[in-house]
C-alpha cells in the first residue's frame, strides 16, 4: 500500500563516508512526509547523489539508521523508482522495451518482496505511459534514434510502469536543453500530483530547486550534520516561475551558496 499520512522517510543520526576520516553526513537526522516534494540543493561535492544513493538502498550508513514506511533500508526497495542522470536505457532495445524492461524482471522473480512488491500484480498498463508521456508514435525507435527529452520520458515512463510510491531523481534534466528542461519539469510535477508520489530530486541548478521542491535541503561543504531546510509556500501558484516570491527565493537561496549569476 502506499503511504498516505506520517513520515515516509525517516533518517535517524546517520553518519556516512566514502573513506572513515572524512564523512560526508554526520549523525545527520532529516524527516519527508509521504507526498511531499523535495528537493535537493548543493555545490558539488557536497553529498546529494551520496544522499540519494542512500535512500535508493545502493549505500549503507556506518551509523544510525535509515527506514522507509517504518522499515529499515538495507537494500534498494521495490517500492522505489529511481532516475538517473544518463536514463540508463538499453540501446539495443526499443521505446517499448525499454518501458516494459522492469515489469519483465518484476515478472521473473514474482512478488517475493525483494525484486517486487508482495502485493505486486504486474498489472500495470505501459501503453498508458507511453500514452501519457507522449512516446506512442516512437515506441517502435531506438534511443539512438530519440532526443534527449524524448529518453528522459522513456526513463520515466519505465519507472512509473512499476508504480513506486517514491521517486528519486538525480539530476534528471541538467543535459536537456532549456525548453524541454522546463516541459520536463512541469510534466515531473503533475505526474507526482496526479499519482500521490513522494518524490526527491538532486539538483545544482538553483531554479529547478525551487520550480520542482515544496522544500529544499541546502547541503553544505561535508561533513553535513544538520538538515538546512527551505520552505517553498508559494509552489503550486499558477505561472509561478513569473512570480516575484519565486524570484526572491532563488536571490535567496544563491546568496546563501556565494552564487553570482543565475544557473543556465
Amino acid at each position: 500500500m502506499k503511504s498516505t499520512t506520517g513520515h515516509m522517510i525517516e533518517l535517524k543520526s546517520i553518519t556516512f563516508g566514502y573513506t572513515q576520516n572524512a564523512p560526508i553526513f554526520a549523525h545527520f537526522a532529516w524527516e519527508v512526509l509521504a507526498g511531499e516534494t523535495w528537493a535537493i540543493l548543493g555545490p558539488s561535492g557536497c553529498g546529494k547523489t551520496t544522499l540519494l544513493y542512500l535512500l535508493a538502498g545502493l549505500e549503507t550508513p556506518q551509523a544510525g539508521r535509515i527506514s522507509i514506511d517504518g522499515v529499515g533500508v538495507a537494500r534498494p526497495r521495490p517500492q522505489t523508482g529511481l532516475i538517473l542522470q544518463d536514463f540508463g536505457l538499453l540501446p539495443w532495445a526499443t521505446v517499448s522495451q525499454n518501458a516494459e524492461l522492469g515489469l519483465k524482471i518484476r515478472s521473473f522473480y514474482g512478488p517475493d518482496g525483494k525484486h517486487a512488491p508482495k502485493y505486486s500484480t504486474n498489472n500495470s498498463d505501459v501503453n498508458y505511459w507511453l500514452e501519457r508521456l507522449g512516446l506512442v508514435e516512437h515506441a517502435s525507435k531506438y534511443p539512438a534514434q530519440l532526443s534527449g527529452g524524448q529518453r528522459q520520458r522513456t526513463a520515466i515512463a519505465r519507472t512509473l510502469a512499476m508504480q513506486p510510491d517514491l521517486l528519486l531523481m538525480d539530476e534528471p534534466f541538467s543535459s536537456l536543453d532549456a525548453p524541454t528542461r522546463e516541459s520536463l519539469q512541469q510534466l515531473t510535477f503533475e505526474l507526482r500530483k496526479e499519482h500521490n508520489l513522494t518524490l526527491i530530486i538532486v539538483t545544482h541548478a538553483i531554479e529547478e530547486a525551487v520550480v520542482l521542491g515544496q522544500k529544499i535541503l541546502l547541503l553544505e561543504e561535508p561533513p553535513n550534520s544538520a538538515p538546512q531546510i527551505i520552505p517553498n509556500p508559494d509552489i503550486n501558484r499558477p505561472e509561478y516561475r513569473n512570480t516575484k516570491e519565486y524570484l526572491e527565493l532563488c536571490q535567496f537561496l544563491r546568496a546563501r551558496m556565494g552564487e553570482d549569476e543565475p544557473n543556465v
